[in-house]
This record gives C-alpha cells, structure tokens and sequence, in this order.
C-alpha cells in the first residue's frame, strides 16, 4: 500500500523518502519528471524556485538540525524583502558541526526558545529575532533598513524592539549598525522600494519626507495616502511597483492623482528603473519640485 504521508509531498520532498514510501522508483526520482534543489530534496520539474519553495527545501534538507531565518523567515512570515530571486536561504544552527550544501547561507548564532516559531510546520525565527538578524546581516545598511521596516510593518511592532535582543545578544556579530537602522526605520513604509527611495532622498540631503501621508477629500468623504510627502511644500512621491501596471489599480491610480492635483499637490511617481537604475534623475527631480514656487 503506497504511503502518502511523506512531508512535502508532491510539491517539495525528500526523494528517499517518496522511495522508502513506494511513491516513485529511484529511477523516476533522478529522472526529467523531477528537479533537485539540494541533495536528496526534489520538486516536480518546472516548479519556480521562489525563496519560499528554496526555504522549504533547505528545512527538508536540514532535517530538524537548523531553524529557518534570515530573508527566508521574512518570506515565509509574509513580510518579503529580499534584495533579489536568488537570495539565499538562511539557517541558523547552535554550535557547530554542520555542513550545507550551495545555496544555502548558515549562521551559527544562539537562538532562545522564544526567538523560535513555527510557520507550516517549519522552525522559523520570530519577526522580531528575524528583523534583529537582517539588521546585522543584510548587505548593507538600506537594505538592513528595509527589512526592519517591512517586518516591522507586517508584523506590527516598532523597530525600536529589536534593540532588546541587542541586550540579550550583544557579542553577536554586526550589532554595531542596529542602532543606525533603528534611527532610520519607519514601520508605517509599505514596500523595501518606498524605503529605499525614503533612503535615497536621506542620503542625498534633501529634507526627509512624511511617510504615508494622509489627504483627506471631505466632499468624496474619503481619503488617500501619500507614500512619500513634503506637506508644506504640497509635494507628493509615489513608488509605482507591479500592482501598479493592472487595469483596476491603474484606473483607482488616475482618480487619486486627479483628486490630489485638484487639491494642488504636486505629484511624482518613480518606477524601479528611476529608483535602482538613475537614482541622481530621483534626487534631481525631487530637489527641483521642492525648489519650485508653489
């Protein structure tokens, strides 16, 4: 009688595992039908490797010796900011003696029992042990500001709370930069993009922008918010991602603009090839509407 209660099961699996339970043959496993992410791990062939297939694969890899965390435990949490598609899975183990394979990233930094969750059936740092990790090891320090904003965000506490595991933790490596990335993060930012644009705009010495900025239309009775604003000055930054592009939100996308420029706001709306490709054109742009008379 074929056993189907192998973990993963047919999405992400242990391919010794679906033998031992007579799912497939040794042969069908190695075969084109499937695709190996690590050893002895498989998907179905044709499956996208998004961070959150990779981490699933690399906790059936580990087998119980390793918690999930890093950009992996932002993802599968809901609050993803992971720089790129072939960010690495992060795992951090206790002590030592432990190897991974490529394409898995591992730390071996302490974990308390309360830093520990379960997400799917998976060990997972908790948003606050996982924002404290990316503060210290995200590539650099808008990209650690970006995670703390985003899980701060989704997951509702203040960054400021990640300082109390500097308390608990303080020799662990890159806790020089928290308080920095504390200083700089904003829970109310909607997307790692809007935070990095918030950062490109810091950086460059023009004055700081409000974040998510609320207009009210007291006619229409509703109200509309500003990813980036200079309220004095009645200028308005809107980070245009994906969602941006279909139909209804572009429609939804004309009347709030429409609605704001009646109201006499000025307002710019920059793409990801504006923010990551020409960011001097942003800082440009932004400098001349805050220059310009009203």
């Amino acid at each position: 009688m074929l056993r189907t209660d192998v973990p993963g099961w047919p999405t992400v699996f242990r391919g010794s595992w679906a033998v031992r339970a007579g799912l497939l043959s040794p042969a069908q496993v190695k075969g084109a039908r499937f695709l190996r992410v690590y050893p002895d791990v498989y998907v179905p062939a044709g499956t996208v490797l998004s961070l959150r297939v990779r981490a699933q694969a690399a906790y059936l890899h580990m087998q119980h010796r390793g918690v999930l965390s890093g950009y992996a435990a932002a993802e599968l949490h809901g609050a993803g900011c992971a720089p790129g598609a072939d960010t690495v899975p992060d795992v951090t183990v206790p002590g030592g003696g432990i190897r991974v394979p490529s394409g898995l990233r591992l730390h071996r930094d302490t974990l308390r029992e309360d830093e520990i969750t379960a997400v799917d059936g998976m060990a997972v740092t908790t948003p606050r042990r996982t924002a404290f990790d990316l503060a210290r090891w995200a590539p650099s320090r808008n990209e650690a500001v970006a995670a703390v904003d985003r899980l701060a965000n989704h997951c509702a506490f203040g960054p400021a709370e990640i300082l109390q595991l500097d308390w608990v933790h303080p020799a662990l490596r890159g806790c020089a930069r928290l308080p920095e990335v504390v200083d700089l993060a904003d829970y109310r930012s909607g997307s790692r993009p809007e935070t990095l644009l918030r950062l490109l705009l810091h950086d460059s010495g023009l004055p700081p922008p409000e974040v998510q900025w609320v207009v009210q239309d007291v006619v229409a009775k509703e109200a509309v918010w500003i990813d980036l604003a200079y309220p004095r000055r009645q200028v308005g930054i809107e980070y245009e991602g994906a969602p941006h592009v279909e139909a209804d939100q572009v429609l939804r996308d004309i009347a709030r603009t429409t609605m704001l420029t009646d109201r006499g706001w000025r307002m710019l709306r920059f793409t990801k090839n504006d923010v990551f490709r020409r960011p001097e054109y942003v800082v440009a742009t932004v400098g001349r509407a805050l220059r310009a008379p009203r």
